[in-house]
């Protein structure tokens, strides 16, 4: 019998999320729920009067836009906007399978960060299911660029990334965070960061449709050269700890966890877009391979933040 570390994961029960969009200032309704092996995450939108569109796979070719967020198409005219804080808790927390559902064209901002989906995963727990992990190897580099910025990802025997930022402002400044990933660390170091904008933004961005939503309660706010939040930042560095939280909300587009190393400057949604699509321009820049094919000291699947309740029994375990 293969190791439980190497198997799929999906979530122990249902879970259900309400707020509002940080861009459509509209109230939504979202609930995870488990979902089969090798189905991936998985993304359907409640119409009303019963109707709901059918489940399809969160991956970067239905991507629409990027701009403030990563938007996807479910296809007939329906999209879903903010995708990416619910992804990164998924992949974060080391869900292989599951089912995101709601009821509204953009996903809850909740408190700006992806805490309260990973506290909702760690609560309920996940279960082992029969079949083995899969992983997306990179065999070659791959690199996008738009003028000093840049996305690349590369061979590594891990699943890294390391990200700078360098705003026009004393608040944030240049910041950087390489990052090992684990589930504990992921909950530990990112899960709680949120996402950040300045006040001279606000009404451009409002005009055109964006930050509806957005207040002190979800956004980190700044203004000239301090922070307008009463209770200041989670971390000295939470501007570039967010960007890496979304970093890995957009790469789990890739339809399966990332074996190699994320590397960005300036970046963010549109290059995060941009080297996915790089990395399966080629077959050669790419395997997938099963987490049994992963060298022995590779033992992040079992690094879990303190609670987490990983299921056992399986309903097979055969092969």
């Amino acid at each position: 019998m293969h190791k439980l570390s190497t198997r799929q994961r999906t979530l122990s029960a249902t879970l259900t999320f309400s707020g509002y969009g940080v861009h459509s200032g509209q109230p939504v309704n979202l609930t995870l729920g488990p979902a089969p092996v090798d189905s991936g995450f998985l993304i359907c939108r409640e119409l009303g009067e019963g109707r709901t569109t059918t489940p399809v796979a969160v991956h970067f070719s239905r991507i629409t836009r990027t701009t403030l967020c990563t938007t996807l198409d479910l296809g007939d005219s329906v999209s879903v906007a903010t995708i990416e804080h619910v992804t990164s808790a998924l992949s974060g927390m080391g869900v292989d399978n599951a089912l995101i559902t709601l009821d509204g064209g953009e996903c809850p901002i909740l408190d700006g960060s992806s805490q309260p989906f990973a506290d909702g995963i760690l609560e309920v727990g996940l279960e082992i299911q029969p079949a083995q992990r899969k992983f997306l190897k990179i065999m070659r580099a791959v690199t996008v660029r738009n003028n000093d910025a840049f996305a690349a990802l590369e061979p590594y025997n891990g699943r890294a990334l390391d990200l700078e930022i360098d705003f026009d402002s004393k608040v944030i400044g240049r910041q950087r965070m390489i990052f090992d990933w684990s589930p504990r660390r992921y909950y530990e170091d990112v899960a709680m960061a949120r996402t950040f904008g300045f006040v001279r933004d606000a009404k451009i961005l409002r005009q055109a449709g964006y930050a509806l939503g957005s207040s002190l309660d979800n956004s980190i706010t700044v203004h000239e050269d301090r922070i307008l939040n009463p209770g200041g930042l989670r971390f000295e560095d939470e501007f570039v700890r967010h960007k890496l939280l979304d970093a890995i909300g957009d790469l789990s587009l890739g339809g399966m966890p990332i074996y190699g190393r994320f590397r960005s400057y300036k970046g963010g949604h549109a290059l995060n877009a941009h080297v996915l699509a790089g990395l399966f321009s080629s077959d050669a820049n790419y395997e997938i391979v099963s987490a049994e094919d992963l060298p022995l000291e590779f033992d992040a699947l079992d690094d879990l933040p303190e609670g987490l309740n990983v299921n056992p029994y399986l309903r097979s375990v055969g092969a």
